[in-house]
């Protein structure tokens, strides 16, 4: 099988310690282009991949999307196979989403202008990925994500305020179906639903606890898709930087942020 060749050549080329456990995100990434290297143009699946790279299914497909949004790999839309793409194209790869690109300039804006670090977060499925970080002027920041790392929904700032713009119902089944997860971030499901619950009524998340200690987060979803919101603009910031009123004026700025955002989006539609 081609999932066995993809074995033998990591094997081959790798020593144990060069192994994905433990290492740096960027050998993850190389390790799957080799693999992937063995597969020629049908491609591998993501099962395969994974148990190629040594990796659990979640780590290797944030592996593959980090690559796709590069251009380096491709997934076949039929088959749903990823393979590398046909044609390696290392150029700045900004343009290829429409909401980065139409991020780009209002992301340093914000963040000069508000002070703290401000993150873009996106959904996918059941979980978001913050897919921009930029730090602001003030000289603490809080550096609570990277960008490329995921969290399920129902615990973040960010996947509060988009499950906020979803009906009660179906909210709450997304937040069972991770139910699972959520007591790694200290939540029950009773805390995801009320949270999400606040969220709705005030038009906003807040963390009173963000996921560093000391730390406040609050989050605007936005980019709406018919009903709900696939995107969220978030600060994060010490909690003396966090306290009404100054915490109405974040959400202020946010909301004017989000808005051109938006606007920049529309414009490429059209």
């Amino acid at each position: 099988m081609r999932a066995d060749r993809a074995d033998q050549w990591v094997r081959a080329l790798t020593a144990p310690q060069d192994r994905p456990d433990g290492t740096q995100s960027i050998r993850r990434a190389f390790l799957v282009l080799r693999i992937l290297a063995t597969a020629g143009t049908s491609g591998l699946a993501l099962i395969e991949i994974a148990r190629a790279a040594g990796l659990a299914a979640p780590t290797a497909h944030r592996v593959l999307a980090a690559l796709a949004a590069e251009g380096t790999v491709e997934q076949r839309p039929r088959t749903r196979r990823y393979a590398l793409a046909t044609q390696l194209d290392l150029a700045p790869r900004t343009a290829s989403s429409p909401l980065l690109a139409a991020a780009a300039t209002v992301l340093g804006e914000a963040a000069e202008e508000i002070g703290d670090t401000l993150f873009l977060t996106v959904r996918d499925g059941l979980e978001t990925v913050c897919v921009a970080r930029r730090l602001g002027s003030y000289p603490i920041q809080v550096l609570a994500l990277e960008v490329g790392a995921t969290r399920p929904l129902g615990v973040s700032s960010a996947g509060i305020a988009m499950l906020g713009t979803l009906r009660p119902a179906v909210a709450r089944r997304l937040i069972m179906q991770n139910r699972r997860h959520l007591p790694s971030y200290g939540m029950t499901i009773d805390d995801s639903v009320a949270a999400v619950a606040q969220a709705r009524a005030d038009g906003y998340a807040l963390r009173e606890r963000g996921l560093v200690a000391g730390t406040r987060a609050v989050s605007l979803a936005f980019a709406r898709r018919d009903v709900q919101a696939w995107a969220a603009l978030t600060v994060a910031a010490v909690n003396r930087r966090m306290q009404p009123p100054r915490l109405v004026a974040v959400i202020d700025q946010l909301k004017i942020y989000a808005d051109r955002i938006e606007q920049s989006l529309q414009k490429e539609a059209a």
